[in-house]
Order: structure tokens, then C-alpha cells, then sequence
């Protein structure tokens, strides 16, 4: 029943954005991804994902057959796109191959075996449906909030000492390496974001279940309410308020070399088609919840969760897309939706609903003190600065605590029963 109420609330929700987007001139969610069932998909990466992602309810021979004819048909699309002189991306095979699942489940499966693949093939549409909601809502935003509130979040920046600024020095100076290394791991994040899930979810044909919980269930909460965040506080980002990118909307071409004067900050107009997608960090929530989950596998995968944050954090700040307040923003933003998704899956307890409550609560203190007292944070930047820090530590800590507590309570609760020699009797 859950999964029934998830896919309706989901299906609901892609017709509204497809409405929307369609008083706008443009194709919604809906439309753009049936046309890729033919048409040349925008990232193949993406699909292919997407359908490992399905695969790991399937046996190895099923999953042997499912890429093998996702390559086939790959193949005969690229011929044919090549002698119409069409365009060229490879994709739409993973998107055949999930839909026969689809299809597969409903007509040749019954009991547990359909549900599962069911769940298998809608994990996969999901993700999907993810990036292409978001493009659709990054239009929205553009549309329907012509007043950006980037002012507001530079001047409370330099209570942090501008970390944009800093860190677009930086990666200006390591060259064309360091910028497409950096390019390439900002892109590529729902390409870790399934390796790590994959980890999680490698039982699952075994089990014949999916876990309680996993990286998947964050992401998507992740992109459904962040989004929602971007409607109540628009800003574009220092490269396009503050950098040549935002051409005659900008306030002055400043990023990265000259950091903005301290002034008295107020709303300003912005074009139609820049997304307001700073506030909170997004790319930051998703590369913090990658860390989180990464923890629990082998060296390598913890490893690879610490270096796709740290080039993360780098990318998203040293490109001029996002100020260090967003970056503190989607930090807190993140902690408090794993939180209450654990919470979801082992039960609420006290421990759960207090930091939920409290990560709210951090999280909108910070876009009221940036929205509101912006110049008191530039002004005294050794008060502003530590607290804004101590802030998001505070909200770090909690979960830490919280969830080694959970961890040990849930390991205490399959702990054997120590085993009893047998005691002589008395005669």
C-alpha cells in the first residue's frame, strides 16, 4: 500500500509539473521522457543507471540478457540515427530494457516476485523521473520568481570570509585540470550516487527484499523538497549575480577576483531563464547523503565518498554556482531529511523527533538570518562566522550521536543469547 500511495503521490505530482511547464511553452517531465523512448535521450549515462539500479532484483543470468539487449538495441538506434544524419546519444536500449521489466512484471510475474521487480523497475523510473522534474522545476523557478535574493546571501557571506571567491581563485589557478576534474565529478554525481546504492541493495535477489532503507529514498526526498526551498528564497549564484555570466542582470562583474562591497542589500530583477537553484545547495545535500551512506562499506567506497564531497564542495563553489552559506544550508538541509527517513523506517522515537525538529529549526534560522541580518553578519564577521560554523556542527553532531546510539541499540537486539553450560545436578 505504500508503494501504491508513493507511485499515485508521484504520478500527481509529474502531471502538475507537466502543466505547468506546458503554460510556459515547454515540454514537462511526462512529454520529455516518452520522446526518448525514440529520440536521441539528453544523458545516456543517466539511463544506464537507472537501469543497473533495476538489475539488482534480477538473477546474473537476467542480468547478463538485460544488458546485452539494451546494447543490441543501442546499436540499431545508432545505425539508423547515423544514416538519417540524426542526432547521437545511446540510451534509449536501458530505457526499453527497464519498460520490458515493466511489462515482464505485470504479465509473467505473480505474488512477491511481481512486486519486486515492480519495485526494482520503479527505483529505476524514479531516478529518471528525478532529473527530469528537476529541469522542469529549475523552469518553473526562472518563470514565476523574477526577484533573486543574491545580495542578501553575498553580504551574509562575508561573515564566512567569502569561500566562493577564495575557492574560484583556486581552481582558476590549477588550469584546465584541476577545472575538469572538478567539471566532471559535478556531473557525474547521480553516477556515484548509484554505485553506492548499488552496494547497499547487492542482496537483494538473494533476500528476494529491498532494505529498510537506502541512498535512493534520500536522493529523491532530497530533489522533491529542495526545490520547494528555491521558490521561498530565489538566488542565482555569484557567477551570474556577481560574474560576466549574468551579463547586464549582473550587479557588476566581480567573481572571482574582486569580492562584493559591503553595502545595504536589497532584492534585484534577473532574467527569465537563469534557474534560482542556490538556496539550499542541492549538489551539496546529494554529496553529503553519498558520504553518509558510504560509511558503512569497504575502503574503497568510503574513500570514494569522501573525495566526491570534497570535489563537490570544490566544484559548487570554486565554478561561482553556489555561496558558502548555501553550502552550510544544504549540510543541515540533508542531516535533517536522513534523520527522519531513518526515523520513517525503525520507528520514531524521542532521540528521532528532537533532532528533526532541531535540524527545522537550525535550517530556518539560517535563511532568516540571511535574509535579515545579512549586514550585522558582515560587520561582525569573528561573531557571525563561528556561530553560522558552530551551527551546522551542531546539527552534524546530533545526527552522529543519534545514529551511533540507534546502531547500537539495533546491534543489541540480535546479539546471540549467551550459550548456559549445563549446571550438575544437586543429589
Amino acid at each position: 500500500m505504500l508503494w501504491v500511495a508513493v507511485s499515485v503521490a508521484a504520478l500527481g505530482f509529474l502531471i502538475a509539473l507537466e502543466v505547468a511547464a506546458r503554460r510556459y511553452g515547454e515540454p514537462g517531465p511526462i512529454t520529455d521522457q516518452a520522446r526518448e523512448v525514440i529520440f536521441a535521450p539528453k544523458s545516456g549515462t543517466v539511463l544506464y543507471v537507472s537501469m543497473a539500479l533495476m538489475m539488482v532484483v534480477l538473477t546474473w543470468r537476467q542480468r547478463f540478457i538485460a544488458v546485452g539487449a539494451a546494447i543490441g538495441i543501442d546499436i540499431v538506434f545508432w545505425l539508423v540515427r547515423r544514416a538519417v544524419d540524426a542526432e547521437m546519444m545511446f540510451g534509449n536500449g536501458a530505457l526499453w530494457v527497464t519498460l520490458a521489466c515493466a511489462v515482464i512484471a505485470v504479465t509473467r510475474r505473480t505474488g512477491r516476485e511481481r512486486v519486486l521487480l515492480l519495485k526494482g523497475v520503479g527505483l529505476a523510473l524514479l531516478l529518471v523521473a528525478g532529473r527530469k522534474t528537476g529541469y522542469t522545476w529549475l523552469l518553473i523557478t526562472s518563470k514565476t520568481r523574477p526577484v533573486v535574493l543574491d545580495q542578501y546571501v553575498a553580504t551574509a557571506d562575508h561573515a564566512l570570509g567569502n569561500p566562493s571567491w577564495l575557492v574560484g581563485r583556486m581552481v582558476a589557478a590549477t588550469g584546465t585540470v584541476g577545472a575538469h576534474v572538478l567539471e566532471w565529478v559535478y556531473i557525474q554525481l547521480a553516477v556515484a550516487a548509484v554505485v553506492v546504492a548499488l552496494y547497499q541493495l547487492r542482496n537483494v535477489a538473494v533476500e528476494r527484499r529491498f532494505p529498510g532503507h537506502h541512498l535512493v529514498r534520500t536522493f529523491l526526498v532530497i530533489g522533491l523538497l529542495g526545490p520547494a526551498i528555491y521558490m521561498i528564497f530565489p538566488v542565482v549564484g555569484p557567477i551570474f549575480a556577481y560574474g560576466a555570466d549574468g551579463g547586464h542582470w549582473a550587479v557588476a562583474d566581480l567573481w572571482p577576483g574582486t569580492p562584493p562591497p559591503v553595502g545595504t542589500p536589497h532584492s534585484m530583477l534577473f532574467d527569465e531563464t537563469t534557474p534560482r537553484n542556490c538556496m539550499p545547495s542541492l549538489h551539496t545535500a546529494w554529496a553529503t547523503a553519498i558520504f553518509i551512506h558510504s560509511r558503512k562499506g569497504p575502503r574503497i567506497l568510503r574513500f570514494a565518498g569522501a573525495f566526491w564531497l570534497i570535489a563537490t564542495l570544490g566544484a559548487t563553489l570554486g565554478f561561482g554556482y553556489h555561496y558558502g552559506a548555501d553550502i552550510i544550508a544544504g549540510v543541515v538541509f540533508t542531516l535533517t531529511i536522513e534523520t527522519a527517513l531513518r526515523s520513517l523506517d525503525r520507528g520514531w522515537d524521542r532521540s528521532g523527533i528532537q533532532l528533526v525538529v532541531y535540524g527545522t529549526a537550525v535550517f530556518a534560522g539560517l535563511l532568516t538570518s540571511y535574509r535579515h541580518l545579512s549586514v550585522e553578519m558582515a560587520g561582525h564577521p569573528w561573531v557571525f562566522g563561528p556561530l553560522l560554523i558552530l551551527a551546522m556542527a551542531s546539527v552534524v553532531y546530533g545526527y552522529v550521536r543519534t545514529t551511533r546510539l540507534w546502531d547500537r541499540k539495533a546491534a543489541s537486539v540480535y546479539l546471540p543469547e549467551p550459550r548456559r553450560e549445563p549446571q550438575p545436578e544437586l543429589v
